[in-house]
């Protein structure tokens, strides 16, 4: 059997694991997607029909930018993008490997859509595996919002790298800073998600707002700590187990209120944890920002077709250029209270109900799109990518708007 394992132990292995050093250079990107029939978007798509629709890209093998096809549990699809050192490069990988999947979705009568929630439907889960009915059943025991989250929720996530030990902006701790800084800026700027069941719900990014009302200890941000390594380390340690990994046909629901590190201390009737179950129980912290070696950044709701492109671009540009990275913290000094240098969760439920009509919010987020935009004038980047930025901000961030309010405003009109 694997050797026990110590509280200290995991601690050093989150440490470890979960902030690996170097400078950051590369950027990934994940993109969810609802999928919907194209003439009726209330029709149920059952699993056979979405199997049915990704067969072709999967027989296919690798798709043409290396992004992985996954499937979630109310029948969103995602693809994950490699991590790439050139955020250009990225891009356009994601873009080659969504016209294939948009390609054979719509030629099976589907499509997907770029919402962070779907507004009429209340789809089944169609993944039977144990890990998801055991998350189910861990979210039940306090209401509607992970059943909600599971299967009707979609994103944008943008990865980046984690830092290295310097002071400055490429070190770690600022960069987790300045992550959770803007946060809240990401998801006021692209809410995206206003309606549910037909019905405005009063929140421009309802999505927010669902993993708002889950378990708070694996989905709100970390307490602050001035070392985000024992920040993420007593968090995760001292949040509740939600499963245990067994074969495919056992139950994988843990005891109600464990902690991992009441695991690791010793809980009659159940063996000690290993390596492999810290592993597995870091994989199912949901917190906007995630630090997994890398920065996941997690809080932006998904987005209308090639929109998906604008919080790429900016997230990475406001964390990866040192100028925007410094006109980035400074924009959200306003955001921070109390002496405390990340935003408190008021700022983040501001941010989903109210968006861009927040001035402290509306200021931050024009200032970021203008740092960024200012940073990737002066470099090489591609123009079309830059002028898809511009365009994104004079549409929306400018006027205070989000896509949103162009979900409310056609919820209006009908």
């Amino acid at each position: 059997m694997p050797p026990e394992l110590t509280v200290e132990e995991a601690e050093a292995y989150v440490h470890g694991v979960c902030f690996k050093n170097g400078p950051p250079q590369r950027t990934g990107v994940e993109t969810e997607w609802l999928v919907q029939d194209q003439r009726d978007p209330l029709l149920p798509i059952s699993i056979d029909r979405l199997n049915a629709a990704l067969a072709p890209v999967e027989l296919a093998g690798v798709l043409p930018g290396g992004s992985r096809l996954t499937r979630e549990p109310g029948g969103q699809v995602e693809l994950s993008s490699l991590p790439v050192s050139s955020l250009a490069a990225c891009v356009e990988a994601m873009a080659a490997d969504l016209a294939v999947l948009r390609t054979a979705v719509e030629q099976a009568g589907l499509t997907l859509v770029g919402q962070g929630l779907d507004p009429y439907r209340e789809p089944p889960r169609v993944l039977g595996h144990p890990r998801y009915e055991a998350m189910e059943n861990f979210f039940d025991r306090e209401g509607p919002w992970g059943r909600t989250m599971m299967r009707r929720t979609a994103s944008v996530q943008v990865n980046l790298d984690a830092g290295d030990e310097s002071g400055g902006t490429t070190g770690h701790r600022h960069r987790w800073e300045l992550a959770h800084r803007v946060g809240p800026v990401l998801v006021a700027a692209f809410a995206n998600s206003p309606i549910q069941d037909g019905w405005p719900t009063g929140w421009l990014s309802t999505r927010q707002r669902i993993w708002s009302r889950m378990d708070s200890g694996r989905t709100h941000q970390p307490r602050y700590h001035p070392d985000p390594r024992v920040a993420w380390a007593h968090y995760a340690l001292d949040a509740k187990v939600m499963c245990i990994p067994g074969d495919d046909k056992s139950d994988w629901s843990a005891p109600p209120e464990l902690t991992f590190r009441d695991w690791l201390r010793g809980t009659p009737g159940l063996r000690p944890p290993t390596l492999t179950d810290l592993d597995y129980h870091l994989s199912t912290l949901f917190p906007p920002v995630r630090p997994r070696g890398w920065l996941e950044l997690r809080m932006t709701d998904a987005q209308n077709g090639d929109d998906w492109i604008v919080p790429t671009v900016l997230a990475a540009t406001l964390l990866n250029d040192p100028a925007a990275a410094d006109a980035a913290y400074a924009a959200t000094e306003p955001l921070c209270e109390n002496a405390q240098p990340v935003p408190s969760d008021d700022i983040w439920q501001r941010a989903a109900r109210t968006g861009l009509a927040d001035p402290d919010l509306a200021k931050a987020a024009r200032a970021c799109f203008a740092a960024a935009e200012s940073s990737l004038a002066d470099s090489d980047f591609p123009v079309a990518l830059r002028q898809a930025l511009v365009d994104f901000a004079d549409r929306y961030t400018e006027r205070g708007r989000s896509p949103a309010h162009d979900r409310l405003d056609a919820l209006r009109r009908t």
